[in-house]
């Protein structure tokens, strides 16, 4: 691992270079190697030390029942056996003529193909007193470290925003003991990642752990004494009490590398079917990339581990010449998969569901196993699924090819799901 301390013979040999040293990235440096290339591999990423998860921060991390070694992707020792290089700084620009990335620091990276994996980041909340201290955002490793610090002592916790992270770490917060207030300008909780139906069975399963959940509330300003965060105040003229916030309110594209490099960025980086963008040395993939699909019916920009992961996958089988059995690259069409835990709930999800989509529901909510099937023209186009795996894996099969299933047979129990499979 290296703080960008590129030689002279690093500067004159060219290979793949990957900016972004996440989930994706990663994956795609692995699947080089496991497809077979031997050049030269460079994964340059902002952070210190070593590629880790970051799904488990606002869980299992957060909670103390996993370390960092637990959460790193792989030990030093991969990175050294794979000959992956680990190069620790901030891409600055891309030199698409001279095919060289410039860092930070002024070393110059040259590359005979460039993969863009630079994720997103955290949407700041544009309110008076943003910038108090005692007020947190969850995206990487340190702003965990910094949330697990104040655990410790605070005792009222305000989270804005109630979508996976938000009701994540709230679950964490109040299995510790403390007192947690939700605030949510939309109508309803994960609004939109899932159904109606889905949704209050969350709003009401945060409800019984002791959480305050407040929906259709917008935050004017935060409070504070002496430079800390005191409370939050409310577009009803309401003003909560915190000892720190918790703010996730969405993210944004990390897209300026690419636009300041010329390439086409709309909502993301632009990429075709197969992940390559209108610069043929120059690929991207996961957060910040906009691709189509057709399980969106046109282009969109997924915020999903296993996203990143299947287009690394992808787009390193491309990169590698494997090809499909027609004897051409593979585009990428994985099915679309999420999950989110919380306290003792396990949601899945699968498929790109439509807002106006219609809902079937398989199961007892009371009994926190259930499932929600989504048609759209009785044609399945998603699933969500609390504690209940083996729907969750029917629907990856189902939608990986034309989905045989009506929505009276979703419905009905007694319908064995698994004997679609065999048609």
């Amino acid at each position: 691992m290296s703080e960008a301390g590129i030689t002279e013979a690093d500067a004159n040999e060219a290979g793949i270079v990957i900016v972004g040293a996440g989930q994706g990235g990663f994956q795609a440096a692995a699947s080089l190697r496991e497809a077979g290339y031997e050049g030269r591999v460079v994964l340059v990423g902002e952070e210190p030390g070593l590629p880790y998860q970051r799904p488990p921060l606002s869980k299992a991390y957060m909670k103390g029942d996993a370390g960092i070694e637990q959460i790193e992707l792989r030990p030093a020792a991969f990175f050294a056996d794979h000959h992956i290089e680990l190069v620790n700084a901030r891409a600055t620009a891309i030199d698409r003529a001279a095919r060289r990335l410039l860092l930070e620091g002024g070393a110059r990276l040259p590359y005979a193909h460039l993969i863009l994996a630079t994720g997103a980041r955290n949407r700041p909340l544009p309110v008076p007193g943003h910038d108090l201290a005692g007020v947190f955002y969850l995206r990487t490793r340190a702003d965990a470290d910094a949330l697990k610090g104040r655990l410790d002592a605070a005792r009222r916790v305000v989270v804005i925003g109630a979508g996976f992270i938000g009701l994540e770490f709230a679950a964490v917060a109040r299995a510790l003991g403390h007192a947690v207030t939700v605030i949510e300008a939309a109508a309803r909780p994960l609004g939109r990642a899932v159904s109606p139906e889905m949704s209050a069975f969350f709003a009401q399963a945060h409800a019984a752990m002791g959480t305050t959940l407040l929906l259709g509330a917008g935050v004017v300003a935060l409070k504070g004494e002496g430079g800390h965060v005191t409370a939050v105040e409310t577009n009803d003229g309401a003003v909560h009490p915190a000892d720190f916030v918790l703010v996730g309110i969405g993210v944004v594209p990390n897209v300026e590398l690419a636009a300041e490099a010329g390439l086409e960025v709309a909502n993301g980086i632009v990429v075709d079917a197969h992940l390559a963008t209108r610069d043929p040395a120059i690929s991207a993939l996961g957060d910040a990339v906009a691709y189509p699909s057709r399980f969106a019916g046109g282009t969109v920009r997924l915020e999903s581990v296993q996203n990143a992961v299947d287009q690394a996958r992808s787009l390193a089988h491309r990169l590698t010449g494997k090809l499909s059995p027609s004897g051409e690259p593979a585009p990428f069409d994985a099915v679309p998969w999420f999950w989110s835990d919380q306290a003792d709930l396990k949601l899945q999800m699968v498929g790109l569901a439509a807002p106006t989509d219609d809902a079937v529901l398989r199961g007892d909510p009371a009994s926190r196993r259930f499932s929600v099937f989504r048609f759209r023209d009785g044609v399945l186009t998603a699933i969500e699924s609390v504690n209940r795996p083996a729907d969750h894996m029917l629907g990856r099969r189902l939608l990986a090819g034309t989905p045989a299933i009506t929505p009276g047979q979703a419905a009905d129990e007694s319908f064995e799901l698994k004997s679609l499979l065999a048609r």
